[in-house]
């Protein structure tokens, strides 16, 4: 794991950004598509921002989600939502983009379906992740129901998950495909998640899931 500690918030998101198109331009080189994983939540946001007019192929780009809550794209706690407002606009606009939610149908019923249609983008180049203090990642929860499974190495791509502390069920991908991404790339803020990401590194997985994800990746810290 690589850390890296930037002179504020603002110096992160553009050393992310810069990151992530350096590694798509790359993937793009060696191969026809690049697919990249993005996480939902508020940090993200400005490094989208930042990425949405990047000068690259975005039509050779399949961008996914790390994780969705099993809501309507028209509902606030959709993550499909802010991805399309913030990251696919103008240049990234012309990126294919892969939703999870599936209407009529439950997590559990959607996630060996969207598992067999994600498999061409697996494994994932570029993956950006962010982490709760609570050592979360994507929807992978510490001590949650099912995150064994999820974390074990011959998990599916994409694993439903209702963790007790959250009001919906969600879709996430697994474990494996996390820990698996060809580039990969963690942006954290404060001293609180500074500790946790520390705290994260002496646990087991299931007790603090991002310290397996970001195993071997890249961490953009700001206080």
């Amino acid at each position: 794991m690589n850390f890296n500690e930037n002179a504020d918030r603002d110096m992160a998101v553009m050393n992310v950004a810069h990151a992530i198109t350096s590694d798509l331009r790359k993937c793009l080189l060696r191969h026809d598509v690049a697919s990249f994983a993005v996480p939902g939540g508020t940090t993200p946001g400005p490094v989208f921002d930042a990425m949405s007019s990047v000068d690259i192929d975005w039509s050779r780009v399949h961008v996914m989600l790390t994780d969705e809550r099993w809501v309507p794209e028209d509902h606030p706690r959709s993550n499909t939502a802010l991805v399309k407002e913030r990251l696919l606009t103008g240049r990234a606009a012309a990126a294919q983009f892969f939703p999870f939610y599936r209407e009529g149908m439950t997590a559990e019923e959607a996630a060996p379906v969207l598992s067999a249609e994600i498999a061409p983008l697996i494994p994932v180049s570029v993956l950006l992740l962010g982490m709760g203090a609570d050592m979360h990642t994507a929807s992978l929860f510490p001590d949650a129901p099912g995150v064994e499974a999820a974390l074990d190495r011959n998990a599916p791509h994409l694993v439903a998950m209702a963790p007790d502390s959250q009001p919906e069920a969600r879709i996430s991908l697994s474990g494996p495909v996390l820990e698996g991404a060809m580039d990969k790339h963690l942006i954290i803020f404060g001293d609180d998640k500074k500790a946790a990401l520390e705290r994260a590194m002496t646990l087991p997985a299931s007790q603090a899931p991002i310290g397996a994800a970001i195993k071997g990746g890249n961490v953009h810290w700001a206080a």
